[in-house]
């Protein structure tokens, strides 16, 4: 790893690393990790750091949108965690200039592919977390991703739409829905929804027509966004 790519990153995220290691470990890419090279990549780093992603952007939203919804918020969350976001970000802070990647990887542009550079900046906020807690995170969100929140004027519409992006961005099946109840009278139904999508627990949703109760499904999942092993 460059040392001087790894210093600048450091200073733009204001941080200085106590276990350089955590540092390293976040900025290596799995191409690195075979079994010649030995180690670890960001993979477990990057697990952690989706899971503090969410909660730190959650508790921004929360702050800075005291009157909205839940669903807004919802909305609001998966616009600012999808993969091309985090991208934009990593570009912004030169993640893919500090990261280990095998030669012919590197020349072949795959430290510059918004996959990998998100992936790389979630197990860089996982690694910060361990080292500073999640003030450190919070700080760097804010900095970084208040900015994008201000400038969704409204939050986005379709939390369908979002929920696909996010399954799609992490490689995972599309998201199913399935209607599991209907109430009320003919011209005023009710009806509830249930939407699975690998590595989110089921979520319901209800609302007067099939179409909103779905949408409401979707806010829930991308809200919660728990890891299960459940099919």
């Amino acid at each position: 790893m460059d040392a001087a790519a790894r210093l600048r990153l450091e200073t733009a995220l204001v941080h200085r690393f106590n276990d350089a290691s955590l540092l390293a470990e976040a900025l290596t890419h799995p191409s690195r990790t075979g079994a010649k090279g030995g180690g670890r990549s960001y993979d477990r780093l990057e697990f952690l750091g989706d899971r503090v992603l969410g909660l730190a952007i959650a508790e921004m939203l929360h702050r800075h949108y005291p009157a909205a919804s839940a669903g807004d918020l919802s909305r609001r969350l998966a616009a600012l965690v999808r993969q091309e976001t985090l991208a934009e970000i990593a570009s912004a802070l030169d993640v893919g200039a500090a990261l280990d990647v095998a030669a012919a990887d590197r020349a072949a542009g795959t430290a510059e592919r918004p996959a990998v550079l998100a992936d790389a900046m979630e197990a860089v906020l996982g690694a910060l977390y361990i080292d500073g807690g999640l003030a450190a995170v919070q700080a760097v969100v804010d900095r970084h991703w208040q900015a994008r929140a201000q400038a969704q004027a409204a939050p986005p519409a379709d939390a369908k739409s979002a929920l696909q992006e996010w399954a799609q961005g992490a490689g995972k099946p599309a998201p199913t829905y399935q209607v599991v109840g209907q109430e009320g009278p003919p011209h005023r139904p009710q009806f509830t929804v249930e939407v699975r999508v690998e590595g989110i627990s089921a979520q319901a949703g209800s609302g007067p027509s099939k179409r909103e109760a779905e949408q409401a499904a979707a806010a829930a999942a991308l809200a919660s966004r728990i890891p299960t092993s459940n099919n």
